[in-house]
């Protein structure tokens, strides 16, 4: 029986005990579990029925202790200074001395880490004291959550544990930077923008989706994810009564049942709502016999681009 927790000395036990325990950061809720230890990272694909070729993001209460694990170079230390803690994932070489288990980088000579920004999720990675990789808890390929209930929505009876933190702030996951290369790319836009990052970093280059089964250097880059059980439509000028509409600014009328981002545009607002979004819809669109869901377009500016990624691959063709 999974629980829900508020003790943290209680979940980062559990974790050093080679147990899954989900818990709540500022991107989205993410499933925990000692990165150092193989049979707990079996675990977490066991549960949320991930395939093994993809890799995971390993969490970190500091830099120093990010860094401890990963070749820090010039870059990743001056945009670990302008970024973390926050949303921003790095893909470094990984150290020979590293603990942090191959299951974790799904084979890879890379790892990807990150400082989380909720004080909270620091706090338990501190008391935890390992390495904690931690994809989103959920079933793979679906909408990520934003919060436990979600969580226990999805993963309820298959992890140890919730560590209820509340609402996720930024409600979208980490952007992906792969630094491992002689030019910084982006593996997948999120919380941070890349404006912000060719601020500190220079242009950068960008990876295309991949619907792929091997060689994946970040989590996120299947061309299916993120996705609702019902058909998403993109860039929708009208709305059916027979469908859902997520909504951005001023609604459409006619929608079966409608989730509006953000009433006044605002991206940030939208990121926060985007999966809690889809999952109302995709509820209301089994309870009420809607045939999909239709979303109006998102400005591709700032944080735009994270969300129409994740809007993209939530419409793509199912594998």
């Amino acid at each position: 029986m999974t629980k829900l927790l508020t003790d943290m000395e209680r979940a980062a036990a559990l974790l050093r005990d080679g147990q899954l325990v989900a818990f709540g950061t500022e991107t989205v809720y993410g499933l925990g579990a000692d990165a150092t230890n193989a049979r707990a990272l079996a675990a977490i694909f066991e549960a949320k029925g991930r395939p093994r070729f993809n890799p995971l993001i390993c969490h970190f209460a500091s830099a120093d202790a990010a860094f401890a694990h990963v070749e820090a170079r010039a870059l990743a230390e001056a945009l670990a200074g302008r970024f973390w803690p926050g949303p921003l994932t790095l893909v470094l070489p990984r150290r020979a001395e590293s603990r942090i288990d191959p299951l974790a980088s799904a084979g890879l000579d890379t790892v990807a880490v990150r400082v989380p920004g909720h004080a909270g999720a620091r706090a338990l990675l501190l008391a935890a004291g390992v390495p904690v990789a931690a994809p989103s808890a959920n079933r793979s390929g679906w909408v990520s959550p934003t919060t436990a209930q979600h969580v226990m929505d999805d993963l309820g009876g298959r992890i140890a544990a919730v560590l209820d933190f509340g609402p996720c702030a930024v409600g979208l996951e980490s952007t992906v930077l792969d630094l491992s290369g002689p030019a910084p790319v982006v593996l997948r836009p999120g919380g941070v923008t890349v404006e912000a990052i060719e601020a500190v970093a220079g242009a950068l280059g960008h990876s295309a989706a991949t619907g792929g089964n091997v060689g994946l250097r970040s989590p996120g880059l299947l061309a299916s994810h993120y996705a609702p059980r019902a058909p998403l439509r993109l860039d929708a000028e009208a709305v059916g009564t027979d469908e859902a509409l997520l909504a951005f600014g001023p609604a459409l009328p006619g929608g079966g049942a409608v989730w509006n981002l953000s009433p006044g545009g605002d991206l940030l607002e939208s990121a926060a709502r985007l999966f809690a979004g889809l999952r109302w819809l995709d509820l209301q669109v089994a309870d009420r016999g809607l045939r999909g869901i239709a979303a109006m377009p998102v400005p591709a500016r700032g944080l735009g681009a994270a969300i129409n990624d994740r809007l993209r691959r939530a419409a793509a063709p199912r594998s």
